[in-house]
């Protein structure tokens, strides 16, 4: 009987354990989007007596488009991506088959004083369509530090921007590899020459939990849902 009365204590914690999996938000390794740092450099002692100092000297005559581990760059983001997809299928099929009534000594086989001539017939129909399509696009820019610089010359960069307003916080992240020759003068690139490129744009506070569905509408239009 004790067994019997804990059950519904049980019942309880589940649901509450099913419920506090659902409105945990998913950890995210922040790590990786962190901005890198340029290793410290430690500055010659100033010499007595002369005009110029070599901590004090600025790169004049050297490109100023990112290229060391540190460096600053622009990524303009100019993502339209369109997608569309239509499929249309129909199939039919009809068979009929007649069976003459067998003849027994010469005599055709008759029930209740009919001939016993059987007749087979079949009619399947399918028609199905399906037509989806898609639209997105994302433009702006956003500054990222340049994290690596592979071997081969090019940049891996990654950085994030966010901005609060209100009740409300954007944030949008990119992580990828640039060729410094597709860096343009002002220290900018596309975010078309951007290789291997992770963008992510996402949003909290009041206005995007507006925009979202509830856990157990969620469900309802899940595939767990057997209607």
């Amino acid at each position: 009987m004790s067994c019997f009365r804990s059950l519904p204590r049980i019942g309880v914690a589940l649901v509450l354990a099913a419920l506090a999996g659902c409105v945990m938000p998913q950890s995210r390794d922040d790590h990786q989007w962190a901005a890198t740092m340029p290793a410290e450099q430690v500055a010659p002692p100033p010499t007595d007596g002369s005009i110029y100092h070599a901590e004090q000297g600025m790169e004049l005559f050297n490109d100023a488009r990112a290229h060391r581990v540190g460096d600053i760059l622009t990524i303009s983001l100019v993502e339209s991506t369109q997608a569309s997809k239509k499929a249309s299928t129909s199939t039919s099929k009809k068979d009929t088959t007649n069976i003459a009534a067998p003849s027994i000594l010469g005599h055709t086989l008759k029930v209740a004083g009919q001939t016993a001539d059987t007749t087979l017939s079949g009619d399947r129909a399918f028609d199905g369509s399906g037509d989806s399509s898609q639209s997105n696009q994302l433009s702006g820019s956003i500054t990222v530090t340049v994290a690596q610089r592979l071997s081969n010359g090019n940049l891996l960069v990654r950085g994030e921007k966010m901005v609060t307003i209100n009740q409300g916080q954007e944030r949008i992240r990119i992580a990828g590899i640039v060729r410094p020759q597709d860096i343009l003068q002002d220290n900018s690139v596309p975010s078309t020459r951007v290789a291997d490129a992770q963008i992510g744009y996402t949003g909290k506070g009041a206005l995007a939990d507006a925009n979202t569905q509830g856990w157990l509408s969620r469900f309802f239009s899940s595939k767990w849902m057997p209607f």
